[in-house]
Formats: structure tokens, C-alpha cells, sequence
């Protein structure tokens, strides 16, 4: 019974989470257009910079758009089990052979911080989880499009599966960083 017990309350505690990580962000006030970032990891740790091996930023954003419709499940990452968030942005990268986190935390620090107004295709877009106040990261996705700030992202929602969002009510306060990956060639 203790067991049966405790297997309930480890079931309820991801799905209450989902993609929510540890690792507590320090708020501050960035300028990031009409968003406002919940980052403070901006001066506290480098970028780590990621080998995009030349596959264009486009090219990835194709096929994460290929994936859309594909259910949420936690610790997932593949198109038969299905995706949580870091899953889904790690499983993206991979099929090209780039290698990326795959714990949403470790995002933090992968490539460069950019302000969200001047985001692009395939930069790594970083949201606390489901407690806009906790300055906790715990969710991850790929900006799809940014037309004149009006930024789209692909990523994979407990409710939804995979799917394009905008910055509506429900993420813009939860808004942390926006990561750069691709060099600006690319």
C-alpha cells in the first residue's frame, strides 16, 4: 500500500511539473522588446557554443514542423513514445547530428542570449514551467518565425503535443531568455 502510495504521488508530481527543471533563475528586467525577461543568468554564466555542423537554422525549423500533432509524454523523446519539451528540441537537433542539452535547464547556457526582438528560426526559446512567478526554468522551444515581434515557436505542450504558439497570456509572463545557437551567416 505505502508503495502504491508513493508510485501515485511520483506520477502526480510529473504531471503537475511537465517540463519543469530545478534550477532557479534570478529575475531581473531585460529589454526584450514587449516581453519582459525573467533572466538573470545573463552575466552570471558564458554561453556554451553549439556545433550546428552547417545545417541551416530553416532546415531544422522544417523539420520540427514535420512533428506537429505528436503527443506530450514525460521523459519522451522519440514520434512512437512521444515528447516533453527538451525532448523534443534534443530529438530536432539530433536528427542532424547536433548535439544539444537534453535536460531543459542545460539550455541556459547553450549558445548566446539575444533580446526576443531581434530572434530568428531556430533559436532556443526558454519559459519557467507551469508557475510564471518561480524563476524556475522548466520549459523549451524553437522560434518558428518573428514578424516585427510577433514571435512564433514550436515546441511540445502538455496539453497539445507538438504545436506552434505565440507569445500569448499564458507565455509571455513566463517568458526567461532567448538563446542563439546558429551563427548569424546561417
Amino acid at each position: 500500500m505505502k508503495n502504491f502510495l508513493l508510485s501515485g504521488f511520483i506520477i502526480a508530481a510529473f504531471i503537475f511539473t511537465g517540463c519543469s527543471a530545478s534550477r532557479k533563475i534570478k529575475k531581473s528586467s531585460a529589454e526584450t522588446g514587449s516581453v519582459e525577461s525573467r533572466s538573470g543568468m545573463k552575466n552570471n554564466l558564458p554561453g556554451k557554443e553549439v556545433d550546428t555542423k552547417n545545417v541551416s537554422a530553416g532546415d531544422v525549423v522544417s523539420f520540427a514542423e514535420t512533428l506537429i500533432g505528436i503527443r506530450y509524454k514525460y521523459g519522451a523523446e522519440s514520434e512512437s513514445d512521444g515528447f516533453d519539451c527538451s525532448g523534443f528540441v534534443n530529438y530536432v537537433f539530433n536528427h542532424f547530428n547536433i548535439s544539444v542539452p537534453r535536460v531543459t535547464t542545460n539550455f541556459t547556457t547553450a549558445g548566446e542570449e539575444i533580446p526576443i526582438k531581434s530572434s530568428r528560426p531556430g533559436d532556443i526559446i526558454l519559459f519557467t514551467g507551469s508557475n510564471a512567478n518561480s524563476g524556475v526554468v522548466g520549459h523549451v522551444g524553437i522560434i518558428t518565425e518573428n514578424d516585427n515581434g510577433d514571435v512564433k515557436f514550436i515546441h511540445a505542450s502538455t496539453s497539445r503535443g507538438v504545436m506552434i504558439s505565440g507569445m500569448n497570456s499564458y507565455f509571455a509572463p513566463r517568458f526567461i531568455k532567448v538563446n542563439r545557437i546558429f551563427p548569424a551567416e546561417n
